[in-house]
C-alpha cells in the first residue's frame, strides 16, 4: 500500500506541474528540438518535485490521514 500511496503522490504532483508548464510555455517549448525541450522540462520539474511538490502533497495527505 505504501508504494501505491507514493505513486499517487508523484502523479498528483507531476500531472498538474507538466500541464501548467505546457499551458504557459508550450508555445515556446514547441519551437525547441525534442531533446532540448525535454531537458528544459526536467531542469524545472525535477527540483520542483523533490523540494516542493512531493513534500507538499505528502504533508497534505498525511494530515488528512491523521484527522480521520
Amino acid at each position: 500500500m505504501k508504494k501505491l500511496k507514493s505513486a499517487f503522490i508523484v502523479w498528483i504532483a507531476i500531472y498538474p506541474a507538466i500541464t501548467g508548464i505546457l499551458l504557459f510555455f508550450g508555445e515556446y517549448l514547441n519551437e525547441l528540438p525534442i531533446l532540448v525541450r525535454t531537458f528544459v522540462l526536467t531542469i524545472i520539474l525535477v527540483p520542483a518535485m523533490v523540494y516542493v511538490l512531493i513534500p507538499f502533497w505528502s504533508k497534505i495527505l498525511s494530515l488528512k490521514k491523521t484527522e480521520t
